[in-house]
Order: C-alpha cells, then structure tokens, then sequence
C-alpha cells in the first residue's frame, strides 16, 4: 500500500503539467473499463460526459478520467486521452473505431497563472500516455498545479494548494482509494479540532508564518461581516474541488452514483464552507473489480479517504505564483 488511489488494481493514474504557467491535468486510466458513478455539488461545475454516469442511462464502463485545469478550456484535453485510447484500441468496439469513454472536470486556475495557457488535447494526451499504476505523486502536479484555497479577500490573500491521493485496506481485501484536486473557495480545516491549516490569510505573511494565532481570515467569520456580504456579492468564480474515488469492489452504476455522494462527506469535513455557488465540487466514483463488500460501507470509507487526500494535497502543496504553501521547498 503506498497511500494512493494506484494501490486500487486497475487504476493508473499520469499528470501532465505546466510549472511557468501552473495549470495541468490529471488521467485516471481504466484500461478494462470500470463501473463509475458521479456527484456535483458545487454551484458552478464544468463538466464533460457526466450525463451517461446516470444509473438509467445505456453506457456501463468508462476508460478513464479526466480532471483538469484550464477553468470550461480544460475540457479540450479530454479530446487528448481520447485519442491515446483509441490508439491503443482501449474503448466500445462499434465495428468501425473504439470509442473511449472519458467523463471530465475542471477547475478554475486562470488566475493564479497565465489566463491564455490551459490544458489542451496535447497535455490529456501526455497524461494519459504517462499513466502508470505506480504513480503516488502529490502536490504541484497535474490537476493540482494551479490550485488554490482561501478566495474570500481574493487572490492575493489565497495560499497554494495542490493534488492529494489516499487509500486504505478496509478488510477482505477490498480497497478504497481517492485522488482529488484541492482548489476551494472555502478554508482547509482539521476535521479533528476545526483549526484552519490554509485559507483566506488577514495578512501577507511567510509560509514559516503559516499557522500562527491571527494569520487566517476566517471565511466562515469574513463572510459574516458586512465587508464580507459586500464581497460575496462580487466574488469571482475561481474555484471547485475536484476528484474521484476508486475500490475493487463491485458496485453497479446506482451503488457507485451512491458512493460518489457519500465521497462528498469528506469535502465537508476538510473544507469550510463547502459545495458553494462559487464552487464546482465534482467527485467521481469508480468500480475495478469483483470483491464482495457493503455499498454503504465503502461509501464511509470514501468519504474517509477523500478527506485524506484533501489534506494531503493541501499539505503538500509547495509555495508558487506568489502564494505560500504549506510544503517548504
């Protein structure tokens, strides 16, 4: 086990990303094809191929997933990991192609880096040829390379965050892993004693700073005042979580829709506020395998997983654009 979503058999996970300009994307690659379901919470989500997940709907496996940078722009690199999938003859045979399934998410990044680069069909490509089942990296990469918490006194006053991945054994050898792109309009809180550990700072101040008595806004407390409804009212649209979860369990497309809800728990728990109109929230849920396990508990444990990889993406984010981060370099 080494903490990440590749410790699910099936998964492959590769990043494909941009430093100068900090956008990126990130694959998750099913080359057998796996059940997915989907949940969107936020206010303003950016979407590709989310309406086949519906449990009514014809299509039962996906190839890979696409979460990406870019803000509706990044939707073109799916485009990119279509293709390197149909050339490896990955997809739904129809007698004349193979055509991939490849649902996306994006994330707004625009403004943290250059607003003119975003992730295109050139850069899904990339990630999705890289893909490996031996990827765990985390941090300034791929989805999460430009990402960003704390937006309520604006950009300036945001810190750096990044891409997180968990996982966890939870008997019967059944596995339950998440990856997720941490760009929250909210604060990234301990879900053990509600302290904020990146968000909205009240000052510039250092990354050695960074968690000291009076360095934090406090969205929740800023949106309160007076100030802050005024803020609220012009706030910008520069945010949404993103991500997905994965078990070898087998789930059918309603158990895995149902899994994918439950995953949202772990956003409330680590980001406060959540799932606003200034978000996007998208998770994704995928079945890779055969074992036997209760729907409802690998729901628990996604939402347990998914506030794990919010952490650590979060933690692991190193200082760029001009916002700190929590990882000293």
């Amino acid at each position: 086990m080494n903490n990440s979503i590749t410790d699910v058999p099936g998964i492959e996970i590769g990043h494909a990303q941009d430093a100068d300009t900090l956008t990126g994307c990130s694959v998750i690659l099913c080359r057998k094809g796996a059940v997915a379901g989907v949940d969107q919470r936020g206010g303003a989500p950016g979407t590709r191929e989310t309406d086949l997940l519906n449990p009514v709907n014809m299509v039962s496996k996906i190839h890979a997933l696409l979460l990406s940078g870019g803000s509706a722009f990044g939707l073109d690199a799916a485009t990119g990991v279509m293709r390197y999938l149909e050339e490896q003859k990955i997809g739904f045979d129809v007698g004349v192609a193979h055509v991939p399934i490849v649902p996306a998410a994006v994330l707004f990044d625009l403004a943290l880096g250059s607003a003119d680069i975003r992730p295109d069909a050139e850069m899904g490509y990339q990630a999705a040829s890289s893909a490996s089942a031996e990827n765990t990296d985390v941090g300034n990469i791929g989805a999460g390379m430009g990402a960003s918490v704390g937006k309520v006194l604006g950009m300036q006053n945001a810190m750096k965050a990044g891409l997180g991945t968990a996982s966890i054994e939870i008997g019967g050898g059944v596995i339950v892993g998440a990856i997720v792109a941490v760009n929250a309009f909210g604060d990234v809180i301990s879900p053990q004693t509600g302290a904020i550990l990146a968000g909205a700072r009240s000052a510039q101040v250092g990354p050695l700073k960074i968690g000291e008595e009076g360095d934090f806004a406090n969205t929740l407390h800023t949106m309160q005042t007076l100030s802050g409804r005024t803020i609220m009212k012009v706030a910008t649209r520069d945010n949404t979580v993103i991500g997905a979860v994965a078990t070898n369990a087998k789930l059918t497309k309603a158990e895995a829709t149902k899994v994918a809800q439950m995953a949202q728990d772990g956003l409330a728990r680590t980001i406060r506020p959540a799932h606003t109109m200034l978000d996007g929230d998208t998770i994704f849920a995928i079945s890779t395998g055969n074992k036997k396990a209760d729907v409802s508990t690998i729901g628990a444990f996604a939402a347990e997983v998914m506030a794990q990889a919010i952490l650590r993406g979060t933690e692991e984010a190193k200082s760029a654009g001009g916002l700190p981060g929590l990882k000293l370099e």
